[in-house]
């Protein structure tokens, strides 16, 4: 049986024989295709491994071979307990990549915090930097890689921009200067010195810091500068703040800060470098990385928010917290378990069998650790990732561009949703939720049954029957999300469904309020709404629309064939507004249009 993917660094977990009959400790050495890459060892503990496999582009026949000091081996060349598993690798081109950052002061000498020992072993410089943040990274990848076929979305995941460069993923690369395809490490110079950047006032983690935002802004200025993303060429960037630093007087991590999100053509995640020297540098050093319990020390390093007590707790908040800001970036909430809450403090358990002691808890750690006590996406998170840019495969069905969601009541306290991009999923809250406990999910993962519906009808009692029953008469909010990355927020589901959205026509027909209606309450606006009189009566015919403004919308005047017209707001801005004339033939077309156009109108 052959398997497909798209990145470079794969998860692999398995058993060997059966643990129940006899559970093994012992090694596993993974050779990789024609020796392309060098044979890596992982541990087994109790019959079960997890390994990091490095893929060339193209199939792959890999084998394992698994030794122990309690089963006999022959001796050829071939261990006597071997299998093989054959991939297929096809790198993904054609969805955009997430940007890995290094960010510099403008006099940054390029290091980041180290104890000595770690310094003489393996340097604190840019290059070691770079190696580290690149190992991160594809250890992100490898994770959310797993995490997505977990849920059923197949072996989807976001890429990285690779340049052709000395390789980092093995130690024997670096040291030979064997040359490969790997990811990418843009050095960003800000134009803040280093003393700027370690400003207590710039600190998150500081109680009387002033502008705690600033370093995010200061970083998306400097992406922002370095890309110089074209309007529509949207970037996704993260950041590691290279010039972060533990400072021992005030006992507070400065130049860091852990943010995500972003608005137009830069969606930016940063995190700061205090944990670096925690992580590893290449696959053998992952293992080491994640078992080292060698204990903080504070004269050099910082013990990030109490939790980072020893290297392998450090490289868990390091790594695992960029990931958090990481996932901001690609659209992500808070949820309520998972990454997006604080999962990440386990992160090692989805490379390691074993868990070493934690002085986060104070207990030993987890002796087995399977799938079931690992790190998670939420579901939610991986129902954002299944359509987002980053993670589209050439084999998806192309996404309607128009990412709009439309909510409007009908009959019997019913209320229609309609996306053109299809439904994704709905997310369901009660008044006191925080984050999202229960959510409506449409569309197959895989993209076999045709696309997410482009339209559903909810019903009030059928959303309150997800709520647990302490929650089922309070307030309900709903946000509905598209295929194509939109999504409308309904704040009280209760009334939109109810009688106060009906309004009776003039002719005696029955008339709803659409969700968007009436949304827009900007300051100094007043409510304002008229019922277009073509629409009730079949011998008014609309000729042209005229649309007021100047920066901004002020008002748009409907013009019938009898000369008389309906404004909605007021004429101000250019004299005469602008003018558009509709032909006969294209009414319904424009009717259309005009719906689109007045939703736009009322949010502006």
């Amino acid at each position: 049986m052959t398997s497909q993917v798209n990145q470079k660094i794969l998860l692999i977990y398995g058993q060997i024989a059966d643990p129940s009959q006899q559970a093994l400790d012992g090694i596993l050495t993974i050779c990789h295709h024609q020796d392309n890459f060098p044979p890596t060892i992982w541990p087994v503990s109790d019959s079960h491994f997890k390994a990091l496999v490095h893929l060339s582009p193209g199939p792959n026949r890999l084998r394992f071979d698994f030794t122990s000091p309690k089963l006999a081996s022959n001796n050829s060349s071939i261990p006597a307990h071997s299998s093989w598993m054959n991939i297929n690798c096809l790198p993904v081109t054609s969805s955009p990549p997430v940007q890995l950052v290094i960010l510099l002061g403008k006099d940054s000498p390029g290091t980041f915090d180290a104890v000595p020992e770690r310094v003489n072993r393996e340097g604190n410089d840019l290059d070691t930097a770079k190696r580290k943040f690149r190992m991160a990274a594809y250890l992100w990848q490898a994770f959310t890689g797993e995490q997505m076929y977990r849920n059923g979305f197949g072996r989807r995941c976001f890429r990285f921009e690779e340049e052709w460069q000395s390789g980092t993923l093995t130690f024997r690369d670096h040291e030979s200067r064997q040359m490969r395809s790997e990811a990418k490490i843009h050095v960003v110079r800000s134009e803040k010195s280093v003393k700027e950047l370690r400003d207590l006032n710039l600190a998150q983690q500081y109680d009387k810091a002033t502008r705690k935002g600033d370093l995010f802004s200061i970083a998306m200025e400097a992406v922002k500068g370095y890309f110089k993303p074209m309007p529509g060429q949207k970037q996704y960037v993260s950041v590691l703040l290279l010039d972060a630093h533990w400072d021992t007087q005030s006992r507070t991590i400065t130049g860091h800060a852990a943010l995500g999100g972003g608005s137009g053509e830069i969606q930016l995640g940063i995190f700061g470098s205090q944990a670096l020297q925690s992580y590893p540098t290449c696959l053998e050093d992952v293992i080491p990385a994640f078992t080292d319990c060698t204990r903080t020390d504070t004269s050099f390093v910082a013990n990030d928010c109490n939790e980072s007590g020893s290297n392998w707790e450090a490289a868990n908040i390091g790594i695992g917290a960029h990931l958090h800001e990481t996932g901001h970036m690609l659209g992500c909430p808070h949820q309520e378990s998972g990454v997006m809450l604080r999962d990440y403090v386990r992160f090692n358990r989805t490379f390691s069998c074993r868990e070493p002691y934690s002085t986060r808890t104070k207990s030993p750690g987890m002796r087995l650790c399977l799938p079931k006590d690992e790190c998670i996406w939420h579901r939610l998170d991986t129902l954002r990732f299944r359509y987002h840019p980053c993670f589209r495969l050439p084999s998806d069905s192309p996404v309607n561009g128009d990412d709009s969601v439309r909510v409007w009541p009908v009959d019997n306290g019913k209320v229609i949703i309609t996306a053109p991009s299809g439904i994704a999923f709905v997310e369901i809250f009660a008044d006191s939720d925080g984050t999202c406990r229960s959510w409506l999910e449409y569309g197959n993962g895989d993209g076999s049954s045709g696309g997410p519906p482009r339209q559903i009808m909810l019903t009030e009692n059928d959303l309150k029957s997800r709520l647990a029953d302490d929650k089922k008469s309070q307030k309900l909010k709903v946000c509905i999300h598209s295929a194509g990355q939109g999504s409308h927020t309904v704040e009280d589901f209760g009334q939109l469904s109810s009688k106060s959205s009906v309004v009776k026509l003039p002719n005696g027909q029955t008339g709803y309020k659409g969700s968007q209606l009436g949304t827009s309450q900007q300051e100094g606006s007043s409510p304002e709404q008229i019922i277009l009189e073509s629409a009730i009566k079949q011998t008014k015919l609309l000729t042209s629309i005229k649309v007021y403004h100047g920066f901004a919308l002020d008002g748009i005047e409907f013009c019938y064939e009898d000369l008389t017209s309906q404004l909605f707001g007021k004429r101000g801005g250019q004299p005469g507004g602008s003018e558009f004339l509709l032909a006969r033939l294209s009414f319904l077309l424009a009717g259309t249009a005009l719906q689109a156009f007045l939703d736009l109108a009322q949010h502006g």
